[in-house]
């Protein structure tokens, strides 16, 4: 069975920030997600329920959505990508 992939804005802008071949990997890899191809990993403590998709030295973190949808949220280098993600979500739901 197969997901439909939803690319929140945030990843598509930072794929256009990579080089063509980089740009073209990760692409490649995003779309995966609707066979579930990729190295997948769920990640736990405070952000439990999302998943990382791990491209190259890149990470995609993503959630499963209802209706089978694959819903990407938030791209970016390895070394950079738990803690602004995490500060973001804290962010976000202070505001809620």
């Amino acid at each position: 069975m197969s997901f439909k992939v939803k690319v929140r804005p945030q990843v598509w802008v930072f794929a256009t920030t990579l080089g063509m071949e980089h740009r073209r990997i990760f692409k490649r890899a995003v779309l995966g997600l609707a066979t579930e191809k990729g190295d997948i990993k769920a990640l736990g403590d405070k952000l439990s329920g999302y998943y990382r998709l791990k491209v190259s030295r890149f990470r995609v973190i993503f959630r499963y959505a209802p209706g089978r949808v694959v819903e990407c949220v938030f791209a970016e280098e390895r070394k950079l990508i738990y803690e602004i993600f995490e500060s973001e979500m804290s962010r976000i739901l202070r505001n809620e």
